[in-house]
C-alpha cells in the first residue's frame, strides 16, 4: 500500500529541514512524496536554493503524512489562512501530522498543538507554550500521531522514527545504514547548553529580527486564546 506524504515546501524554507525527511522518505519504496504549496511555481529557500513544488493546495491527494519544515518564511505562514487552512483541513484526513524545526511553529498557529507534547529549534522553544503545547526539549517528541523534530538537522531523526512507526524497525535501520547516518560531529557546539557562550550570543545576535517577530506572533495567539468565547 502506498504511503502519501506532503511536505510543505514554501518561501523561505530552511531547505535541511525538509531535504533530511525527503531523502528518508523517498527512499522507502512504500512512500509517495509531494512538495506542496500553492502553485507549482519554484520557490527560493531561506539560503537561496530554489525548490520546485510538485503538486498545490487544490491537487494535493489525500495524506497520510503532512509534514511542516521550519525556516524564516514560516513567520508569513503564521498569519496566511490559506495555508492554515491547508494544514488543517489535511491534519484532520491524516494518520501523522508532522513538523521539523520551526514548522511546529505554524502547527501551533493552525490550533494543532494545544494539549500536546511538542519540541522546535531550541531558539523557538519557549514560544510554543504560547500555542498551547507542552515544550520538550528533545530531538524527536511523539504524542499520539504527532510527531515534532527539534532543529534542522533532527529531521533525519524525525524520518527514521516516522518510519519505523509506518513500515517498522528494519525498515528505517536499513535507510540509516545506506545513509551511512553515525553523526560525530567536528565540535560540540551542537546545543546552547554544550556551545561556547560567545557562539551562543552570535547566533541568538543573528536570528533576533526573526525571533522578535515570532514572539509577537506568539503573544497574539497567547491574547486570543484567553478571550472569552463569544456567547
Amino acid at each position: 500500500m502506498t504511503i502519501e506524504i506532503g511536505l510543505l515546501v514554501f518561501p523561505r524554507v530552511q531547505q535541511l529541514d525538509l531535504a533530511g525527511p525527503y531523502e528518508v522518505f523517498a527512499s522507502w519504496p512504500e512512500a509517495r512524496v509531494h512538495l506542496v504549496w500553492k502553485s507549482r511555481d519554484s520557490v527560493t529557500s531561506s539560503t537561496g536554493l530554489t525548490l520546485t513544488p510538485t503538486t498545490t493546495f487544490a491537487d494535493c491527494p489525500p495524506l497520510d503524512v503532512i509534514c511542516v519544515p521550519g525556516g524564516a518564511g514560516v513567520n508569513a505562514l503564521m498569519s496566511d489562512e490559506e495555508t492554515l487552512a491547508f494544514v488543517r483541513a489535511r491534519a484532520k484526513e491524516a494518520r501523522f501530522v508532522t513538523s521539523v524545526c520551526t514548522g511546529a511553529l505554524l502547527l501551533g498557529a493552525a490550533g494543532l498543538l494545544r494539549g500536546r507534547r511538542a519540541t522546535t529549534h531550541w531558539a523557538s522553544l519557549d514560544l510554543l507554550s504560547a500555542f498551547g503545547a507542552f515544550p520538550v526539549k528533545a530531538r524527536v517528541v511523539r504524542d499520539g500521531g504527532l510527531v515534532t523534530g527539534g532543529g534542522v538537522t533532527a529531521g533525519i531523526d524525525f524520518a527514521l522514527t516516522l518510519v519505523d512507526a509506518l513500515a517498522g524497525r528494519d525498515v528505517a535501520e536499513a535507510i540509516q545504514l545506506n545513509f551511512e547516518y553515525a553523526p560525530e560531529p567536528p565540535f560540540a557546539a551542537g546545543s546552547p547548553e554544550t556551545a561556547r557562550p560567545e557562539i551562543v550570543a552570535r547566533v541568538r545576535a543573528a536570528s533576533a529580527e526573526v525571533r522578535a517577530e515570532r514572539e509577537r506572533l506568539a503573544d497574539e495567539a497567547r491574547r486570543e486564546s484567553r478571550r472569552p468565547e463569544a456567547s
